[in-house]
């Protein structure tokens, strides 16, 4: 185990640094936001900005990885999301935030993009499953950590700005220093939403619906949280539980998904979501009571993503498993650009809980569209099934997939530079190997 991780050591620390500093300003903005005055639909609008500057990145940093190679692509992307964590308390203006936001989501996505394509490069397929897995804990056990360091602070001063951008600067340092070699240059993957539709039309739309709820949350649920009497320290608890809560439940949820219809499942935590959020928004629970919802909360609607994915790669040819993690996750994203939106205004009108009434609508519309799909087409007997694979579903960022892609997936497109370098390749090791036959026959 030790011999499989030592080479990705440095990429996943510096991944933690990254995403600790990350996780603090998804709890953090909001609750400055709202201390500058900021209203709760300007602050949608602030949230909609990363996840709009995060689909940018995935569509536009293969571009600049190859233009400029794995590690320099990733010093220059945290050296700006570093500087914008800055700039925040400099510049406590809406236009600016949403430019800000725009910024480190671009940063982000591509940041990902040069991790995962890292880790897929030095793992073999005896270990992928290994260094995948140890991938997505270290990104959930690093956001939790983020967004429970809302306290260190006073929200109202920089000194929580300036633990951001010192703990982003870091990543940097193992990475930077790093003995392994350099991945082959980043491909470009080929979205296929027709394909999909087509296919498992209840993994795009319930991707697409996920990311507005769950992308809704990420960005207000801070803001909701102290508007309902949580101070700042608790406000972190009640992120931090809630996703560590998701994180946690998302392995027991999957297998039980192996063993009946993935969409029963994704219908029964959608129905306790809707649940959960109505009871929140309706009730005047508050303290500890509070907490514990915002844990159902989070062990119910965060987990939804994986089956979603795991459900379109039943059904979908194993040689589209890119193009499949690409687009699903795409839609994803799309979806948390509209999310936050629609949730502020929500809470414009209907108060800090209204962000849970939001939540509980889509994930009540989504689970009608789920039973509906479930009653015009038969469920995949369990031996049709892919076995639940925490790796390939956990949304975590970029597109990572249980085997390395390969040159002649029609999802994929290669660099002409690579390309050209790999057929090269090809045809040396096929002369070689065919002198070998030869010398063999002359033996003989």
């Amino acid at each position: 185990m030790r011999k499989s991780l030592r080479p990705i050591v440095s990429v996943l620390l510096g991944l933690a640094f990254l995403l600790v500093g990350s996780g603090l300003q998804f709890t953090l903005l909001p609750l400055r936001g709202s201390a500058e005055g900021f209203g709760d639909l300007a602050l949608g609008v602030i949230g909609s900005a990363y996840y709009v500057g995060f689909v940018s990145g995935c569509l536009l940093g293969p571009y600049l990885i190859q233009r400029a190679g794995h590690i320099r692509a990733f010093t220059a992307m945290v050296g700006v999301a570093a500087a914008v964590a800055l700039a925040y308390p400099l510049l406590p203006a809406v236009a600016a935030w949403i430019g800000f936001r725009v910024v480190t989501g671009l940063c982000l996505a591509g940041l990902y993009l040069v991790v995962e394509s890292w880790l897929n490069d030095h793992a073999s397929n005896e270990t992928r499953g290994l260094v995948m897995s140890s991938y997505v804990v270290v990104n959930y056990m690093a956001l939790t950590l983020g967004q429970a360091m809302v306290s260190l602070y006073p929200v109202a001063e920089a000194g929580n700005f300036m633990i951001a951008a010192m703990l982003i600067s870091l990543a940097t340092i193992p990475v930077a220093l790093t003995r392994s070699a350099q991945p082959a240059p980043i491909t470009v993957v080929r979205f296929r939403p027709r394909y999909i539709y087509g296919a498992a039309p209840v993994a795009l739309v319930a991707s697409f619906m996920i990311g507005s709820a769950n992308g809704a949350f990420w960005g207000l649920a801070p803001l909701s949280a102290a508007g309902s009497g949580l101070s700042v320290d608790q406000v972190g608890l009640f992120m931090s539980t809630a996703v560590l809560a998701g994180a946690v439940i998302q392995w027991p949820v999957g297998r039980l998904s192996d063993r009946v219809d993935r969409r029963l499942v994704l219908l029964g935590l959608l129905v306790g979501a809707a649940a959960t959020g109505v009871v929140l928004y309706v009730s005047e629970a508050s303290g500890t009571m509070l907490l514990l919802f915002g844990i159902l909360f989070g062990a119910l609607a965060l987990p939804g993503y994986s089956l979603a994915a795991a459900h379109a790669y039943d059904k979908t040819s194993a040689s589209e498993v890119v193009s499949v993690a690409a687009t699903i996750l795409l839609a994803n994203g799309l979806g948390s650009v509209m999310g936050p939106l629609v949730a502020g205004a929500f809470m414009s009108t209907a108060g800090p809980r209204g962000l849970f009434l939001f939540t509980a609508l889509a994930q009540a519309l989504l689970a009608a569209y789920v039973f509906y799909r479930t009653r015009v087409q038969v469920s995949l007997a369990a031996p049709d099934k892919t076995e639940f694979d925490l790796a390939t579903t956990a949304l975590v960022g970029g597109v990572v997939t249980s085997e390395a892609p390969h040159p002649s997936d029609p999802s994929v497109i290669l660099p002409q530079p690579y390309a050209a370098a790999l057929k090269e390749a090809e045809v040396t090791r096929a002369r070689r190997e065919a002198k070998d036959g030869n010398d063999v026959n002359a033996l003989a």
